[in-house]
């Protein structure tokens, strides 16, 4: 059973249309009792970190999600802000992170003389700084969907995934064991995102 977790931020509904297009079902829900039995996670997301820290924390949900991701290992893909929260920290709030991922969610970096525009929105090209089950098969010069003013910063970069350049190289996707966030939409992102989809239900 896949179960997309709802804390009240993100993009539900778009997440689970593109798997059930894939042929996959699923259950949107913050059901503890649903969520217990979950054999995939998705944790999506839009909006601030200290919001979605306190959302989860007001569904009593934390605790369980730890047991289900770090003692049952169960495979979980955190999505945009919902990839955030598996970090320690954010400049953008104050409350801790989940802390499944060592590392800090840090706002764009102005260069010299530059003017960035923030939020870095619209498609961009990903490159696999290792491999990963998750892109097997993936169509050529893969791209995806970002919308966002925050990028993760781990301390482990044997944990980065994939990196993408908006100014200067930032990692945009992480992978360790069974737990993998990425920072663009892949419900967004067309064949990208489908074949992504696809790996973490079937091979992941």
């Amino acid at each position: 059973m896949i179960v997309i977790v709802d804390y009240g931020l993100g993009n539900l509904g778009s997440v689970n249309n593109i798997l059930k297009k894939l042929g996959y079902a699923n259950i949107v829900t913050s059901d503890k009792d649903i969520i217990a039995e979950a054999e995939k996670i998705i944790i999506p997301g839009v909006g601030a970190f200290d919001n979605g820290m306190e959302n989860l924390s007001r569904l009593g949900i934390i605790d369980l999600l730890n047991d289900k991701i770090n003692v049952q290992k169960t495979p979980t893909l955190g999505i945009c802000l919902g990839a955030q929260l598996f970090l320690d920290s954010s400049e953008e709030g104050k409350l801790p992170g989940l802390g499944w991922i060592n590392g800090e969610v840090i706002r764009f970096r102005q260069k010299e003389n530059e003017k960035l525009r923030i939020p870095h929105m619209g498609w961009n090209q990903v490159i696999e700084a290792k491999p990963s089950v998750l892109f097997e098969g993936m169509p050529a010069e893969p791209k995806f969907y970002f919308v966002h003013s925050y990028h993760f910063k781990l301390q482990n970069p044997a944990e980065e995934w994939l990196t993408t350049h908006y100014s200067y190289d930032f990692c945009s996707a992480f992978q360790r064991g069974n737990i993998a966030g990425v920072q663009f939409h892949p419900e967004k992102s067309h064949k990208f995102g489908m074949c992504l989809f696809r790996n973490f239900v079937e091979k992941f």
